[in-house]
């Protein structure tokens, strides 16, 4: 017996005509969603996409900003490599890189550690973790300011108080970048606090229990069932703080203005000389152009190993 095809009154197919209903429900929900998003999609483009487009082809440019903009192919590239300021600047940013992010990954999992608690006003002390975070750039200038300043600042203060020697802080070119990292510290440790809370709360408390009825202490438990449990996390945090830590900026602005004696310039504050303060946009736009290079190397070497290791977080 032949099967029965169902139909309506036209003579269509009852299965084809659901398959239409449905296609266009989907059509129009999609038209929807788009109708939403595509403004701030535009705007997000508009103002990401065009100006990297517009830099790169600047890199290849000499122009003030006012006078007609001359190609001149390779040569601000060219001329970076020669230029020492620039590489006072590379290896400046360097060495903050080198403080900040190890100091930051571990800060922010000791405090993730000591917040992973029940005990009383946790929540009080979770928020205060996270206050410095959200503080503007000015403020933590400003702050870093007056505790390191040399003639009044509050940490020469205690040092005089204690008759232990002053020290010239932000006025000392071999210590300034270091107070910059700890002000940096004081800040980024809360979102790495954050990440690594988070991840703390998804491991599994019944491999932990498993270890403790196998005989390990609190230590063990932790570096053997814990710690391969954050391990792609880590590898995150890691990428960001690197990531963080080559785009440093507004903290030198505010503070040091890359003194004293280019001690603090960074690779984003020379660019920003260069463009801003010389009016050399080509230059500072082939500047840009090497620091997204070399964030985007970190970020992909840091992801091959992580794979190759077996600890994959993206």
């Amino acid at each position: 017996m032949a099967d029965t095809v169902v139909t309506d009154h036209r003579g269509v197919p009852d299965a084809a005509r659901k398959r239409r209903v449905r296609r266009v429900i989907g059509l129009k929900s999609a038209a929807t969603g788009w109708g939403f998003v595509a403004p701030a999609t535009i705007i997000i483009l508009g103002l990401s996409i065009f100006p990297a487009i517009w830099a790169f082809i600047l890199s290849f440019q000499s122009w003030d900003g006012f006078s007609q903009a001359t190609w001149v192919g390779g040569a601000n590239y060219a001329q970076l490599i020669t230029d020492s300021d620039f590489w006072t600047a590379v290896w400046n940013t360097f060495g903050y890189t080198v403080l900040f992010v190890p100091a930051s990954v571990l800060l922010g999992l000791f405090l993730a550690v000591a917040l992973n608690r029940r005990i009383r006003l946790m929540g009080f002390y979770r928020t205060a973790i996270f206050v410095p975070f959200v503080a503007s750039a000015a403020s933590t200038g400003i702050l870093s300011t007056y505790l390191f300043s040399p003639q009044f600042g509050l940490v020469n203060n205690v040092l005089r108080v204690l008759h232990l020697p002053q020290q010239g802080w932000l006025d000392d070119p071999h210590q300034a970048m270091l107070v910059i990292a700890i002000m940096s510290l004081w800040g980024s440790a809360a979102f790495t606090t954050v990440i690594y809370l988070a991840a703390l709360q998804d491991v599994p408390s019944e491999l932990v229990e498993a270890a403790r009825i196998d005989g390990a202490n609190s230590w063990q438990a932790f570096w053997r069932v814990i710690w391969p449990q954050l391990t792609p996390v880590t590898v995150f945090v890691t990428i960001w703080q690197m990531i963080e830590a080559v785009q440093l900026f507004d903290l030198v602005y505010t503070t040091t203005r890359g003194g004293p004696l280019d001690a603090t310039t960074t690779i984003v504050y020379f660019l920003y000389q260069k463009a801003f303060s010389a009016l050399q946009f080509g230059y500072g736009s082939a500047a840009a152009y090497v620091l997204f290079i070399v964030t985007l190397a970190i970020t992909i070497g840091v992801v091959i190993y992580s794979r190759r290791r077996g600890m994959e977080a993206f």
